[in-house]
């Protein structure tokens, strides 16, 4: 059972926690040098433009009064000068910033796409692939602004401030107090809707993966909507998630938006004490208060809301990011539960004993799928397993492979317990075909490689031949190197099948498992397949699930499956003989074709 699906939220109801900032920081900390780099040439650009207020009040104080020409244009020159500076130091670090934030973003794409290598069945089991799909691309894309600007310019700004700051207290102490009087309501307000701000972004998380999830569903499923003409209803799902997305979207950015009108009106607030406090000082004659000390501090109170406000931004974007970073850093935390052992070794060469002793598997607690499975496959033997639908053959022969670990009991193979060894050692002398023929986009030659890449064109023909796909490959436009989409939608159901076929046999196996290999493949071509097929399964254990039975007759062996057990087990003669239930399914298959 899904733990959610497109119309459930996700649950994260964590404490804001700034270890995700710390666990950042471990991305960033490779590009330290062009990080520092950068906040070096900002900060001089920042120390520069904090001249340019000194020199107006130079200019109106001293200059202006003398009649100093040459003074004005020397300045005017050595302004010129430094915004020339400054504007090549902002080239730099854009390229620099834009640069960095990129290799951030694919070293954290990098990682959580690696990690769903190696996550068991058990997870996409749980979890709308929409879900997942949507942390790799729009989350980690959502980091991209902070990591490529948000940063560097956050340190800057605060670099200025200092700056600023300093340069205000130098032309006047009393004019500075006053602006400064405005800090302590603005941080009031972040304090106060923090917790608002990050749980309306982590609410938008969840409901935009939601939307994700029934957009990929939908995709997936666009055959059997058409079938069915359900596209009204699905635009009527799709427009209830779009509008919850909508007005989370509204929510949250409302909350971002407080912010910027408070940094307004508290600036406004200070320039007309400024200006007010200001023009009555003078009048009053006091030291220190000038035209050109009132000029200097109305620039300074423009740059220092400035930093002030690309704060706030910058806060406002760090929740947002810590809401992705939340559901990022799960996905790369979720536990790889079918993993190497500690001390695992590699698989021997295989030879093909498969034994299973008292094996018990389920899916969820206390729904048991096998209980107390036991048999014992020799060297070359072909085991069909056959049963009811949802008997538990395919968990059989996933359990083989371990893509799953058992509750209870022990498979081996050869004697070796495989909990042992490395799965990628085990899965490497294994041919795998599944109920679903996945093909993949590319040439048709590159699908059937995918299960040796090292294997030569004419061992991949080869493959093809075996399984009596050639045929219909060189019946292609391009052959071997036709491209085919995504899925194999160019093909039909029974060439796709014989694809995937190829594929398995080309890894030259030396346990082959076929789940439903020729369930969609034609009579005649099934007869074609099956003797391709004869000398491949010579000296080869091979395990067949087959809803056919005319297709597993020649078995060595036969398992009747059914209530997490082996029900009965023997060759075709045999179950036949017994007039058990593989006997009534056999007979009942076989009136229907009678009957055709």
């Amino acid at each position: 059972m899904a733990r959610n699906k497109y119309d459930i939220d996700e649950t994260l109801q964590t404490e804001f926690n700034f270890s995700h900032l710390k666990r950042l920081v471990t991305y960033i900390r490779p590009y330290r040098k062009d990080m520092i780099v950068t906040i070096f040439l900002m900060t001089v650009s920042s120390a520069l433009g904090m001249l340019t207020p000194i020199f107006l009040m130079k200019i109106m104080d001293d200059y202006i009064p003398d009649k100093n020409i040459i003074g004005i244009v020397l300045i005017s020159l050595l302004l010129l000068v430094i915004y020339f500076i400054i504007s090549l130091i902002l080239r730099m670090k854009t390229t620099i910033t834009s640069r960095l934030g990129q290799n951030i973003i694919h070293t954290i794409r990098s990682d959580i796409f690696k990690h769903l290598q190696e996550l068991p069945f058990s997870y996409y089991d749980d979890k709308p692939h929409g879900k997942i799909q949507v942390r790799v691309v729009n989350y980690v894309n959502s980091l991209s602004d902070l990591l490529s600007n948000g940063i560097v310019n956050t340190i800057t700004d605060l670099f200025s401030l200092f700056f600023i700051v300093g340069f205000m207290f130098y032309v006047n102490v009393r004019l500075t107090i006053v602006c400064l009087v405005g800090l302590p309501l603005l941080m009031a307000l972040i304090f106060i809707i923090k917790k608002q701000q990050r749980l309306a972004w982590q609410q938008l998380s969840n409901k935009s993966s939601n939307l994700n999830a029934y957009i990929a569903e939908s995709i997936n499923g666009i055959r059997v909507t058409q079938s069915f003409t359900r596209e009204q209803e699905n635009i009527k799902i799709f427009n209830t998630l779009s509008d919850n997305y909508s007005k989370s979207w509204m929510k949250a950015v409302k909350l971002n938006f407080l912010l910027w009108p408070a940094i307004q009106n508290i600036q406004t607030w200070t320039n007309v004490a400024i200006y007010v406090l200001g023009i009555a000082w003078l009048d009053q004659g006091l030291k220190g208060i000038t035209v050109g000390v009132l000029i200097a501090m109305t620039g300074y109170i423009g740059r220092f809301w400035a930093p002030v406000n690309t704060l706030a931004s910058f806060y406002n974007s760090l929740l947002t990011a810590v809401s992705y970073l939340e559901r990022i850093f799960e996905t790369i935390d979720e536990p790889v539960l079918v993993k190497d052992c500690e001390n695992a070794f590699e698989m021997p060469s295989i030879k093909g004993e498969v034994v299973f002793k008292d094996v018990t598997f389920s899916y969820e607690d206390g729904v048991t799928i096998l209980n107390g499975i036991n048999f014992k496959a020799n060297v070359g033997d072909t085991y069909a397993i056959v049963g009811p639908t949802g008997a538990g053959k395919t968990t059989i022969i996933n359990l083989i492979s371990r893509f799953y670990n058992l509750d209870s009991g022990k498979i081996t193979i050869d004697g070796v317990d495989i909990s042992q060894v490395t799965i990628s050692s085990l899965r490497k002398q294994m041919g795998v075909m599944l109920q679903d023929s996945f093909i993949f986009s590319g040439t048709i030659m590159d699908n059937i490689r995918y299960g040796n890449m090292t294997a030569t064109d004419e061992e991949v023909i080869e493959a093809a031949k075996t399984v009596s796909a050639h045929d219909f490959i060189t019946g292609l436009e391009n052959g071997y190197y036709t491209q085919v989409n995504e899925r194999g939608s160019r093909l039909s159901v029974g060439q796709r099948q014989l694809i995937s076929f190829a594929r398995a046999l080309l890894a030259n196996p030396k346990i082959l498992i076929l789940d439903e290999a020729t369930s969609s493949i034609d009579t005649e071509t099934e007869i074609l397949l099956q003797e391709g097929l004869s000398k491949l399964l010579a000296n080869r254990t091979s395990f067949i699930i087959a809803h056919r039975l005319s297709t597993i007759k020649n078995s060595t062996c036969i398992m009747y499956v059914d209530g997490g057990l082996i029900q009965e087990m023997g060759t075709h003669d045999e179950l036949i003989e017994k007039q058990g239930n593989y006997n009534e399914l056999y007979m009942s298959q076989y009136k229907f074709l009678e009957k055709e």
